[in-house]
């Protein structure tokens, strides 16, 4: 059985989405993975996400910023954006796929300060769905978008 897989989507998949990646793929439950892609890549991470997240104990996905297709949208069980769906650059295919935004700050735009404040939230939020999946408590907005394949209509996670 392949794993289920939560998608972490921001515009440039150069910070919030590739520290929501990393955090989640530390604490994943048993059979989930989770990856990142942007709706505007850039052309390599942001220079203080590696050091950021090596502040905590963590290493950069090893991917380098990649785009969001129709395909890695749809083969998502979860989706979360950090806070692109404001934006033009939001398709509009990932719009009803979209589990969650967290509408976080982009850190780009912040002091250290305030890049560590939005990967501690970042890392908070993380945690917090990696519990709920753990203990099957996702509520209405956070179900899981399709079944495995040994799933019944109704089974959760």
């Amino acid at each position: 059985m392949s794993a289920r897989r939560v998608l972490f989507v921001c515009v440039e998949n150069a910070a919030r989405s590739l520290m929501a990646e990393a955090f989640f793929n530390r604490v994943a439950p048993r059979g989930w993975t989770a990856e990142s892609a942007g709706t505007e890549p850039a052309r390599g991470p942001n220079p203080r996400t590696g050091p950021m997240l090596r502040e905590v104990g963590l290493e950069m996905p090893a991917h380098p910023p990649q785009r969001l297709t129709p395909e890695s949208a749809a083969d998502a069980d979860l989706v979360f954006t950090m806070g692109c769906l404001d934006r033009e650059s939001c398709p509009v295919y990932l719009i009803p796929q979209v589990t969650e935004d967290w509408k976080l700050a982009d850190p780009a735009r912040l002091d250290d300060e305030g890049f560590r404040a939005v990967r501690d939230e970042i890392r908070r939020r993380v945690d917090d769905l990696a519990r709920r999946i753990q203990g099957g408590q996702l509520d209405s907005r956070m179900r899981v978008r399709r079944p495995g394949p040994n799933a019944s209509p109704g089974s959760s996670p």
